[in-house]
């Protein structure tokens, strides 16, 4: 396992250094630039500020830098916020997007499995419309949709949860709830779909004409071998509900690194923008690792050598 988990790893530095690449040349040909937007300056400042900043640097120069920065865990400074660095604004901002995107997959996971399992054990019955009609739902209408909705209905309207913030455990209700409702959807037609077929196959009815109680059959074989389409989705999906709950972060005025993400952009704060998409990479391959890994676990079959 170790050894496997290592090779992964080595095989995951290409990859990386061609996220970072491509990154770092398409950030650099977006127009505009970082200082364009500043109170205007006289031009010997304006110089000072790119020579500063190693901007006057050919870009192959540049990329080079950045690559020696990284190689010492260094994501640089930033343009927009100049007392900090970009590091310091990710780790400010990741622990308040993990603990989002995680209880947001927790519950999609929960809800979204189960639902789909009493679907495709009840085909054609009324939970398996709520099933489907839930995930189609929960497809159908964006987050960026049923975030205000819910804000002006449970906030504005009935005041029973707060609209925005995040400092007590009462404002993470409606951005979870927000960010999960797709992600519910998602595990439901998965698990929905691959219970069935699985259900339909040859070892379960063996397991079925040996006489094992249908309990054990569905816990012990049908529902570990339904979870493999489930466990592969979840490894890019964490990374992306972690990183990329952009919206709801901006629409609840939360301070995770979404929000450090689109005001880098629209300032071209070029190394705060590379900072996310580096970390957002990473975390796929990581995730994704996992989920390979969480393959063994449910499958015996499956072998790392």
């Amino acid at each position: 396992m170790l050894h496997y988990v290592f090779r992964r790893l080595l095989g995951a530095i290409p990859t990386l250094f061609i996220i970072v690449a491509v990154s770092f040349f398409m950030v650099r040909m977006a127009p505009g630039g970082p200082f364009d937007k500043e109170r205007k300056v006289p031009a010997e400042v304006e110089a000072k500020l790119i020579e500063q900043y190693h901007l006057d640097e050919p870009l192959p120069q540049q990329f080079l830098r950045y690559l020696g920065g990284l190689a010492q865990g260094d994501f640089g400074p930033s343009f927009k916020y100049k007392d900090f660095t970009v590091s310091e604004l990710i780790w400010q901002g990741f622990p308040t997007s993990l603990a989002l995107g995680l209880s947001a997959i927790g519950i999609a996971v929960l809800i979204g499995v189960t639902l789909g399992i009493l679907a495709a054990l009840r085909q054609n019955s009324w939970i398996d419309y709520l099933g489907v009609g839930t995930a189609m739902l929960g497809i159908a209408v964006p987050n960026f949709v049923v975030a205000p909705i819910m804000t002006l209905v449970f906030g504005l309207m009935l005041h029973l949860v707060p609209v925005g913030g995040w400092g007590k455990p009462s404002n993470w209700i409606l951005p979870i709830i927000a960010l999960a409702i797709p992600q519910i959807a998602a595990f439901t037609r998965l698990t929905r779909a691959s219970m069935l077929e699985v259900l339909r196959s040859n070892f379960v009815r063996t397991a079925r004409a040996k006489g094992l109680p249908e309990m054990v059959t569905l816990t012990r074989h049908a529902i570990r071998a339904a979870l493999m389409p489930v466990v592969s989705y979840m490894g890019p999906a964490i990374a992306n509900i972690v990183t990329g709950s952009v919206i709801v972060e901006q629409i609840f005025g939360i301070p995770g690194i979404g929000r450090y993400f689109v005001q880098g952009a629209i300032n071209r704060d070029y190394t705060l923008v590379l900072g996310v998409t580096i970390l957002f990479g990473a975390l796929v391959i990581l995730c994704n690792l996992l989920a390979d890994i969480c393959y063994g676990l449910l499958d015996p079959k499956v072998r790392y050598d």
